[in-house]
């Protein structure tokens, strides 16, 4: 049986084909940030028709790199790029390939990617979050996504860091996003994130935002594990090393509360790995 994958993230989209559970095809573009919505689906809709005439599949599963209403299978909005709101991307998909798909929002699916077959294997609860053009979470509890009664759980991006911050796309100020995801790190400073995450004296004042938005995850839902995804993460030790100290720093003396921080085994593929989860019904 074939499942194909699909990932739609902010500065990037990627299709994969698994037979089983071991990945047959991959192909990765960049996203045209300014085309929105129309541009993406006159990219994808060739791609799609060529691999499943090549490679029939019996089912889809879609990380969207925005919120995801899980009940009606719709995009909610996409914070990054226009055109998205309410649209019924699984049905755009089901049309071309002629198969079932599932769609959730990219955290989510990365969260199950790595729950089922990368570094939070047996982590249950388990935190995941993405660090790259934006910041999401993923929350797995009993085996299950926790995606709350509206699916809008796991939002951590939206947490407010540093109240007095600079303003947010989302109205706020001092948002976790605001403060260390990819797309405002590069307007802040001029240079792309990874350049930055190779200068210890930035890092070693960025693991404090960073740290203060996953103390409050691990004071909330005491996780076995947190497994961070996304670009930033593929800086390895240079960020994993500083934003220990620092969580270990700010966690409260008293308490006991696991600290595990590790970053997603899957690396660039652990939404993709998700979509195959959650197509397959791995994790619900």
């Amino acid at each position: 049986m074939t499942t194909l994958a699909i990932d739609i993230g902010g500065t990037k989209f990627t299709v994969a084909a698994f037979e089983g559970d071991r990945m047959i095809r991959r192909e990765s573009r960049i996203t045209k940030r300014e085309g929105g919505r129309d541009w993406m689906l006159q990219e994808l809709e060739p791609l799609l028709r060529e691999w499943q005439a090549e490679t029939p599949f019996a089912n889809c599963g879609i990380g969207f790199g925005g919120p995801v209403n899980w009940d009606r299978q719709m995009v909610a909005t996409s914070t990054h790029v226009g055109g998205w709101k309410d649209f019924d991307l699984p049905a755009f998909v089901r049309e071309i390939i002629g198969a079932p798909v599932v769609m959730d929002n990219d955290a989510n699916a990365g969260a199950a990617g790595e729950f089922r077959f990368g570094a939070g294997k047996n982590c249950d609860p388990l935190f995941y979050m993405t660090l790259s053009t934006g910041i999401g979470g993923g929350i797995i509890t009993g085996g299950r996504l926790l995606r709350g009664v509206d699916s809008w759980a796991g939002e951590i991006g939206h947490a407010n860091v540093r109240p007095d911050g600079p303003e947010c796309l989302c109205g706020s100020n001092g948002c976790l996003e605001r403060m260390c995801c990819g797309l405002w790190l590069e307007r802040d400073y001029g240079v792309p994130a990874r350049d930055l995450m190779q200068r210890p004296e930035f890092v070693e004042r960025y693991v404090v935002d960073l740290a203060r938005g996953l103390k409050a995850m691990i004071m909330i839902l005491n996780p076995a594990r947190i497994v961070i995804g996304g670009g930033i993460a593929k800086a390895g030790p240079a960020l994993f090393e500083p934003l220990d100290r620092e969580l270990r720093r700010q966690m409260p003396p008293w308490s006991r509360a696991r600290i595990d921080v590790a970053p997603a085994a899957l690396g660039d593929d652990s939404v993709l790995y998700g979509a195959l989860a959650l197509a397959k019904s791995l994790v619900r």
